[in-house]
C-alpha cells in the first residue's frame, strides 16, 4: 500500500534498517547500563514505514490515552523529527528505573522530565548517530525536549500530510522490568526518498564481493 506516495519497505530495506537499528540499540543499552548500574537490553522487533495516522493508531491505548515523548529534531542529507514515545504510566516506571530507587509520586514528578530527557537523548542519539556513521552521512540533532500529547496530537506538524514515519517498536528490559516503547523518525517524503537511496548504497557496498 502506498503511504503518501511512498511504497512500503522492501524486505532488503527492512532487513538493513533492522540491522542498523539493533546496532544502535546495543550502543544505547551500553550507555544506559552505565547510567542505571544494571543490565539493560534494548531490542527492535520490527521496522516499518507508515503514515502518521497509522503510527498514532499503534501507539494509542483506550485505557491510557496520554503519551509522553522525548523529541529531538535532526538535519542533514535527510531531516526530520525523532521521537521516543511511551505511555504515561510506562514513563513513570522508566523514571523509577533510571533514578534507581523507590520514590514517591511527588518525587517522580519532580525528576520525571530530567530522567526522560536523559534517557531519550541516549536512545535517539544512538539511533540517529549510528545510522549517520554507518551510512557515512552527517546529521546534527537538537537538544531533547519532553512533550505530552494525546494520541491524536503526537505526530501533529505543519507538514504531517506530506510526511511518513520510520517506525520502530522497541523493548527496554532490565532484570526486574520490561517496558515497551516506540521510536518514530518523522520525515518529509524527499527525506524518506533520500534515506532509501543511502540505504540502497549501503546494502550494495556491504554485499559487493571483495576485489
Amino acid at each position: 500500500m502506498m503511504i503518501n506516495g511512498l511504497s512500503p519497505l522492501t524486505d532488503l530495506e527492512r532487513d538493513a534498517l533492522g540491522e542498523l537499528a539493533n546496532l544502535a540499540m546495543a550502543r544505547a543499552a551500553l550507555s544506559l547500563r552505565q547510567m542505571v548500574h544494571a543490565e539493560v537490553l534494548l531490542s527492535v522487533p520490527a521496522v516499518e514505514i507508515m503514515s502518521p495516522a497509522a503510527a498514532a493508531d499503534i501507539v494509542s491505548r483506550p485505557e491510557n490515552p496520554s503519551l509522553v515523548a522525548i523529541r529531538q529534531d535532526f538535519s542533514g542529507p535527510f531531516a526530520g523529527r525523532a521521537l521516543l514515545i511511551f505511555h504515561e504510566t510506562t514513563s513513570l516506571e522508566l523514571v523509577r528505573i533510571v533514578v534507581g530507587r523507590q520514590l514517591s509520586i511527588e518525587d517522580i514528578v519532580d525528576l520525571e522530565d530530567e530522567a526522560l530527557a536523559e534517557t531519550g537523548n541516549i536512545i535517539l542519539n544512538s539511533w540517529v548517530s549510528t545510522l549517520a556513521n554507518l551510512l557515512k552521512q552527517k546529521l546534527s540533532m537538537s537538544l531533547p525536549m519532553v512533550v505530552r500529547h494525546n494520541r491524536g496530537q503526537i505526530f501533529d506538524s505543519a507538514d504531517a500530510q506530506n510526511a511518513a514515519i520510520l517506525f520502530l517498536h522497541i523493548r527496554f528490559d532490565t532484570r526486574q522490568h520490561e517496558i515497551s516503547g516506540y521510536v518514530a523518525l518523522m520525515m518529509d517524503i524527499p527525506s524518506i526518498d533520500e534515506l532509501r537511496k543511502v540505504i540502497a548504497h549501503f546494502v550494495a557496498s556491504v554485499s559487493r564481493p571483495p576485489a
